[in-house]
């Protein structure tokens, strides 16, 4: 949005003394600049501390769009289709709330996230900090990523009843046939009825998941 102002020559009292206002040649051009932000990751599956994270960057920038990652060489638990399906169906719950604050996209992407952020022409990179041990983790890649690429991250701190809340918590959970019922505060319904679907498959992604890492 571009605002135009002019200023015409006139003198103005100001603490007993005459200020000149210069006259401008030309027209003063503001220009607002869009923020958008990239919150990218596998979210395989998403989980409600995912979810917060959305909540609190929408109040802080323009636009926020969810990037679902595809990784080729690693086995997922959900097919990329599902989990864009997922997060779409979560996040239209989360604008239908608060629809004043920013709008959310989900879009999946391959290759690099930095190379994502910029063809989209984010300001940012956000990031989800549970602990000290992402802190640490997370400030080595955002110097990385500042380095390598010039764009910024910007990190949010999850509610307290996230600090230990992961999605690989919640895949091997479900492969041993956990009770998923019990991790309603840590994922939403739709995804505890797609887990439970999975559980049931004979031969399906959990029995791979089980095989993969060894597991009695």
């Amino acid at each position: 949005m571009t605002y135009k102002k002019s200023i015409a020559n006139q003198q103005q009292p100001f603490l007993g003394r005459v200020v000149r206002v210069v006259p401008l040649t030309h027209t003063m051009c503001f220009r607002m600049t869009t923020h958008i932000a990239i919150y990218a990751g596998s979210f395989d599956p998403i989980t409600t501390g995912h979810l917060d994270v959305v909540k609190r960057a929408r109040g802080m920038f323009d636009k926020v769009i969810i990037g679902i990652g595809q990784n080729p060489d690693k086995q997922s638990l959900l097919p990329c289709e599902k989990r864009v399906s997922l997060a779409t169906t979560l996040v239209e719950e989360i604008v239908s709330v608060a629809p004043d604050l920013a709008p959310v996209e989900v879009t999946p992407y391959e290759g690099l996230t930095v190379d994502f952020a910029k063809a989209l022409g984010a300001a940012a990179l956000i990031r989800g900090i549970r602990n000290v041990t992402d802190l640490a983790a997370e400030t080595q890649l955002a110097i990385t990523n500042r380095q390598v690429a010039g764009i910024e991250t910007c990190f949010i701190v999850t509610g307290e009843m996230y600090a230990f809340t992961s999605s690989s918590l919640i895949r091997q959970i479900a492969a041993l046939g956990g009770d998923l019922d019990r991790l309603s505060n840590l994922i939403p319904p739709q995804v505890i009825q797609t887990l439970k679907a999975m559980q049931s498959e004979e031969g399906g992604p959990l029995q791979s998941l089980i095989q993969e890492n060894q597991m009695d």
